[in-house]
């Protein structure tokens, strides 16, 4: 792993390796004891394997020396031969089978294990991250990279490694027969095998290729099928159907590429396989006419170069597999293992916030695109200070919050609460003293209670319905069938707007956090729940620091104070009335806004 990685990895999540092969080697080192077994089995289970020709080859040549002398009594006669042949079958049967047991137990553990530790990693990447990336394709590319392990480790475990024992048995046992015969066919698999492996490598570029076109085709799925109900309203579904197709088209037009150049390798090893049958037919006769092989030795030849023969052409064939495998890996890891952008210093301790007093120290911001938005930004919100935050979009109201909840990290300055620099202490005990709620709310498809108690995973059934009646929630969860027991739908599309902004006030007023920060908190309510809502969150501030971020300037009016900003700049800092009597860009704001909410 590089070193940039290695510092920009979150403290506590997985240090995974960026590269694909070491990717691979750092989870297989978990399970070594569990592969060291299953590698002894399987070799025993490949010797085996190899050796029934050469038991076969025995029984040839004790029926050949008879020639019409056996006495009848088959056991005495065949007895060795015999029993190495039944020995090596049931020494087949046996390791195999065992071999088979520890892959039912290792099988799922590893899928679950790549799982389990890529979503710990994803976990930990930025606000900014996500919205970079599909939730549906990076979904895809966990599920591909934790199947492409497992078939990665299969592939050279039951595949590779007992190929070789089978070629290093059969070329021992042919070049005691003959060994001309056993060089010629060596060398024959060493060139076969070498080209074979030169042609799947260049495979690898074209499954990656494939498996981002895979990737990327189940984000415009996932992302079609969520907005569903928009596609519908506009009358849109002939052209989502279009763009999903334009996207499937350079799908198969990646997975043509791929399949070609996997059929133009097939016809060089049946090819060369095919010509390699018949010389080691042709050469075998040959020999066995001159007397220089038995007839033992002839089935045993042709049987092991046969066998070979097949053993070289499936190796090359599980080559293609391999680096498809490992393209798939190489496409899932190259875009979930990056280096985390927001990260906890080693040191970091635990914040406590008691108070609520927010406090930015000449903060600045700049996006990665380079543009800027906050230059030495300096405010500071006392404990227990109501503020709403008010400009046109893009002002740096939105900014000015993720920088609170540490969503994005300033590229200058501090961001104090209570007089901690957020940066010293962990994000999570940042995010366990506020709570926030957003102008449009996602819920997990998961039940109502369950939607409520995340606020506070510890809260009691019995204050998770007193939260839910102080958002005037209860009511309308009470009217359907299964209650506080009802699963909400993905995102919590089987509420309405206003359905889920209450559940989400329920949520907050269920943490009970110091700093209290709210987007527009009733903009999804009627007019007469509003009111009832208004009172509740009234109750809800008592004694809290809250920021609200204004669209509708009415909600604001009543509180202690209000920040005005413009391109990044705070240009008026007051109450309603200080800022209406002041007649500059607020009270321009006041008189322009239409239906209560600032216009564009």
């Amino acid at each position: 792993m590089s070193k940039e990685l290695i510092h920009t990895v979150a403290p506590g999540a997985p240090r995974l390796p960026s590269n694909p092969f070491k990717f691979v080697t750092y989870f297989l080192g978990q399970y070594k004891w569990f592969l060291f077994l299953m590698l002894i089995l399987e070799i025993g289970q490949a010797t085996c394997g190899i050796l029934l020709p050469y038991a076969i080859k025995t029984i040839i040549d004790t029926t050949t020396a008879l020639e019409g002398s056996f006495n009848g009594d088959l056991w005495s006669t065949f007895k060795d031969p015999l029993t190495l042949f039944i020995g090596l079958n049931i020494g087949v049967l046996l390791f195999s089978r065992a071999s088979g047991t520890i892959l039912i137990i290792l099988a799922p553990a590893l899928r679950k294990r790549v799982r389990a530790t890529l979503y710990h990693y994803l976990q930990n990447h930025s606000q900014r991250y996500f919205m970079g990336n599909f939730a549906g394709a990076l979904a895809n590319r966990v599920a591909e990279v934790s199947m492409s392990v497992n078939h990665l480790l299969w592939t050279i475990m039951f595949d590779f490694l007992p190929i070789t024992i089978t070629f290093a048995v059969s070329l021992t046992l042919l070049y005691n027969a003959h060994e001309s015969l056993a060089i010629a066919l060596a060398s024959w698999i060493s060139v076969y095998i070498f080209v074979s492996f030169i042609m799947a490598s260049k495979c690898r570029k074209y499954a990656k290729d494939f498996a981002f076109a895979r990737s990327k085709v189940s984000g415009k799925i996932v992302d079609a099928v969520t907005n569903i109900m928009n596609t519908r309203m506009f009358a849109h579904m002939g052209y989502e159907r279009k763009n999903l197709d334009e996207h499937l088209t350079y799908e198969v037009k990646m997975a043509r590429r791929q399949f070609w150049f996997m059929e133009i390798m097939r016809w060089f090893q049946f090819s060369a396989a095919l010509a390699l049958m018949v010389l080691m037919m042709v050469t075998a006769l040959n020999v066995w006419t001159k007397g220089e092989i038995t007839v033992g030795e002839f089935a045993m030849v042709m049987s092991l170069s046969l066998m070979l023969i097949e053993q070289a052409r499936g190796l090359a064939r599980r080559f293609l597999e391999f680096f498809e495998y490992l393209g798939n890996i190489n496409d899932g890891v190259g875009v979930i293992v990056q280096p985390h952008e927001v990260t906890d210093k080693r040191e970091a301790k635990e914040m406590v916030v008691s108070k609520g007093e927010i406090a930015f120290d000449k903060v600045s911001f700049t996006y990665t695109d380079g543009m800027k938005v906050f230059e030495e930004l300096s405010v500071t919100i006392p404990a227990g200070q109501k503020v709403g935050l008010v400009g046109f979009s893009g002002a740096g109201k939105s900014t000015f919050v993720n920088l609170i909840l540490r969503f994005f990290e300033s590229t200058g300055g501090a961001v104090k609460i209570d007089g901690q620099s957020i940066v010293e202490h962990t994000q999570d005990s940042l995010r366990a003293g506020i709570a926030m709620i957003p102008q449009d709310p996602i819920l997990f498809h998961r039940s109502l209670i369950e939607n409520i108690r995340y606020g506070r995973l510890d809260a009691t059934d019995e204050e998770i319905i007193k939260a839910a009646k102080l958002a005037k929630a209860h009511d309308f969860i009470q009217n359907i069938p299964e209650k506080y027991q009802t699963l909400v739908g993905e995102r919590g599309v089987k509420l309405s707007g206003g359905q889920r902004q209450r559940i989400a006030i329920a949520r907050a007023f269920v943490r009970n956090a110091p700093i209290l920060i709210m987007d527009e908190a009733t903009s999804s309510l009627d007019s007469v729940t509003e009111k009832d809502i208004q009172d509740s969150l009234n109750a809800l501030m008592k004694d809290k620091t809250v920021v609200v971020v204004a669209h509708r300037l009415s909600t604001i009016s009543n509180l202690d104070r209000i920040l005005v900003f413009d391109n990044g700049k705070i240009i008026e800092d007051g109450s309603h009335d200080e800022l209406l009597k002041k007649k500059g860009h607020y009270a321009k704001l006041w008189s322009m806004q239409a239906g209560g909410f600032l216009p564009e």
